[in-house]
């Protein structure tokens, strides 16, 4: 039996009206509409996107932004600003899911003595960026301890001219597929709530697309990082929501692409990487040289990058993944299985990816960065 308050919000969303009409997908261009959390400025979220948007044969139909590393109108404002500052503007930026479907914030905390904590809270933990003043830059931790889901600190970039539509992440991702039926990649690299979200208000969204691309899962990583090493199954984007995770997987799509933490702690982002980029005058590289500052894996750009040449990925296997969704020590953790060993349910097969030529990689990942952005305007700079 359904409350009376589901049956008006569903109906809400349903009625919502779409913000503009589709534009016809341009001639000979691959499709992908990008799902994220686009934290930032710099940083694995943001570029992931430049990625796409820097690849000449890629059309990318809209960003939808959903709470991950940080909080959803933190990330919209920093997606706003990137695009602005790399002259993409004309990308639409849709603002999506605000907290996971089941997890939340205080009950994380409340079995974190019983569990063990885990290495990344995400917007849990997120602690504002270093904000400027007329006297220069102020550490924002002293002045607040944990940003909330509502707060918009000064950015350090500069505030966005631009603004994001005023439509639903959910109803513009079933849309912009509609309008392009068996055209459209899903690249999704951050926790899965919008295409949970998608998936549930329409039962043929999934199947309507070229497939999807998730960052997410872990198999069994061979690391030294603590974050790993003990916890081999933990992920972050399947973790901080583990039912949309769990819808996602459990959808009809063409194909599932996925980038685990195993081959994804391959991929370091380097001192030399920024070295050849910074040497670019272009805006994308402009961007990484100045904003894109931590030296960690770069998740999401591999997922991007194998995407764009699959050919990068030297071993993946194919398997039935789930996620762990019993409120249990292990909430969120992967789970996976072979054909002979799978339980009896309706899982697709997922191509996990495990190995990546490195050398290749970096190659397609810089050049990408250092090249001009397609279609560009001219970037706004203040």
């Amino acid at each position: 039996m359904s409350h009376p308050w589901v049956a008006l919000a569903a109906a809400a969303l349903l009625a919502a009206a779409p913000a503009e009409p589709a534009a016809p997908a341009p001639a000979g261009k691959r499709l992908v509409l990008v799902d994220q959390d686009g934290s930032g400025p710099g940083g694995s979220n943001m570029m992931s996107m430049m990625v796409l948007l820097q690849a000449p044969d890629v059309e990318v139909l809209g960003i939808t932004i959903v709470t991950g590393n940080a909080w959803r109108d933190d990330e919209v404002r920093h997606t706003l600003r990137m695009l602005e500052l790399i002259g993409r503007s004309d990308v639409p930026v849709v603002p999506g899911a605000v907290f996971p479907l089941v997890r939340t914030q205080a009950e994380t905390a409340l079995a974190t003595p019983i569990v063990g904590q885990v290495g990344w809270l995400g917007a849990w933990g997120q602690k504002p960026d270093a904000v400027p003043t007329q006297a220069g830059l102020v550490d924002a931790p002293k002045l607040r301890t944990v940003l909330g889901p509502f707060d918009t600190p000064p950015l350090i970039e500069g505030e966005p001219h631009t603004r994001p539509l005023e439509e639903d992440a959910a109803h513009f991702l079933i849309r912009q597929v509609h309008a392009h039926p068996h055209e459209v990649t899903v690249y999704a690299a951050g926790p899965l709530t919008n295409i949970a979200l998608a998936v549930a208000l329409d039962p043929h969204f999934a199947e309507l697309t070229r497939g999807i691309v998730i960052m997410g899962s872990s198999l069994n990583p061979h690391t030294q990082d603590a974050e790993f090493a003990t916890s081999p199954r933990h992920e972050f984007n399947f973790w901080f929501d583990p039912e949309a995770a769990r819808m996602t997987l459990r959808a009809h799509w063409p194909r599932i692409d996925v980038t685990t933490v195993d081959v994804s702690i391959q991929a370091m982002f380097t001192q030399a990487m920024v070295e050849e980029i910074s040497r670019s005058p272009h805006p994308a590289a402009r961007y990484i040289a100045r904003y894109s500052q931590e030296r960690y894996y770069l998740w999401d750009e591999l997922a991007a990058c194998a995407w764009l040449d699959p050919s990068i990925i030297t071993r993946s296997v194919e398997l039935y993944m789930d996620v762990d969704v019993s409120h249990g020590p292990t909430y969120g953790e992967t789970l996976t299985w072979s054909r002979a060993l799978k339980p009896a349910l309706d899982l697709p097969l997922v191509h996990a990816q495990l190995e990546v030529d490195l050398a290749r990689f970096t190659r397609q990942f810089v050049g990408l960065m250092s090249a001009p952005t397609p279609r560009a305007a001219a970037p706004v700079a203040h």
